[in-house]
């Protein structure tokens, strides 16, 4: 039973609090077409902004700097050169599903006041840790504090409507609500009727956010959580914990049921799914991207490591780093304990990005 709750361990990223650390972890496309930049098969226009809800799978910047250890070295060292607030060594699922877009990746929502003219390509609200829930408090907005931060803006006239009507939205759910489930003293047992009540609440803010005006919703199925570093570091990096990726999917079949119903109600087709459990293992029973470029030797090892019970980009009390890098963050799938690296969200986009061109219709 143990061993199941550290099923969900993983889900947090190191935040540094006044007590120490509290571990909560959590190409563009080629046109041969002779038609407009923005312009799609049916004639209408392609997404001109994205924005995004979720936790660090998609957070470009939101955590501050005194809490998340994505604003510590070695974060960002592949882009943009230095910390800047991604969970990895480089760009991550938002800055993909942009480059798809031909939109530069969307401004954080806490650095929204030196936004300017960068507010026109949307906004992140996304923040690592958050879940539907609250996961540590009122620490981090869960998803529907971040709607309702949107729906502020659309109130004080910063958007419209149609400018949600007019863009993609992406919703990024990774399991932080089930770390924080089982650490406040719940069982693997009453997470079976707790994953329901998730995929649900879920369901609700889908919903709220067509209410505001979406009309294309991209929804992340969970990632197979059993073959995240954190949860294969007791057979060396080197198998998935199968048990664990049942549960996971559960969620997502929960899910792809909700989207299903949600589509119906609607009589549209607002909501798609961008399957991350299949592009996960994709990549890693592969071990290389689709032109076969890159190949990821051993990928269930992390590039950052934490020594002695630290975590990557952590530091001693006299500041000397607690971890260790590879020599090439492009050979490794994974960046830390949960997060991929710039290589491996980059494999991973490669094996989604046809469900991005049948959402629109790209040819």
């Amino acid at each position: 039973m143990e061993s199941s709750k550290l099923f969900f361990s993983f889900f947090y990223c190191c935040f540094l609090l006044s007590s120490g650390y509290i571990c909560i972890q959590a190409s563009p496309l080629n046109h041969h077409h002779r038609r407009q930049k923005h312009e799609i098969s049916d004639g209408s226009l392609r997404p001109k902004k994205l924005f995004v809800f979720g936790d660090s799978y998609a957070d470009t910047g939101n955590i501050r700097k005194s809490l998340g250890n994505s604003w510590n070295e070695p974060y960002g060292s592949t882009f943009p050169g230095k910390p800047a607030g991604r969970f990895s060594d480089g760009r991550i699922l938002t800055d993909y599903i942009a480059k798809f877009l031909e939109v530069k990746s969307p401004l954080a929502y806490e650095w929204m006041e030196m936004g300017g003219k960068k507010l026109r390509n949307g906004l992140n609200f996304a923040y690592g840790g958050s879940g539907v829930f609250n996961t540590i408090g009122d620490l981090l907005p869960n998803m529907s504090t971040q709607i309702g931060f949107y729906d502020k803006l659309v109130h004080d006239s910063v958007y419209t409507k149609s400018d949600l009507k007019s863009s993609l939205v992406l919703v990024c759910l990774s399991g932080n609500d089930y770390g924080a489930f089982l650490a406040e003293g719940g069982t693997m047992q009453g997470l079976q009727t707790f994953i329901p009540r998730v995929v649900n609440q879920l369901g609700v803010n889908l919903k709220r956010l067509q209410q505001l005006g979406a009309t294309k919703v991209a929804v992340t199925l969970l990632q197979p959580l059993g073959c995240l570093p954190r949860s294969t570091v007791d057979t060396t990096f080197r198998r998935c914990n199968t048990t664990q990726n049942l549960a996971v999917s559960y969620h997502n079949l929960l899910l792809q049921q909700i989207v299903a119903k949600l589509n119906n109600q609607s009589k549209s087709s607002t909501f798609f799914i961008i399957d991350l459990y299949s592009s996960f293992t994709t990549v890693l029973n592969e071990k290389r991207d689709y032109l076969g470029n890159l190949r990821f030797d051993t990928p269930l090892k992390p590039c950052c490591v934490g020594t002695d019970g630290y975590v990557c980009g952590s530091v001693d009390e006299k500041g000397a780093k607690m971890y260790t890098v590879c020599s090439d963050p492009k050979s490794a799938f994974f960046w830390d304990l949960a997060h991929p690296t710039e290589a491996g969200w980059h494999a991973i986009y490669t094996t989604f990005k046809s469900t991005l061109e049948q959402a629109f219709k790209f040819y």
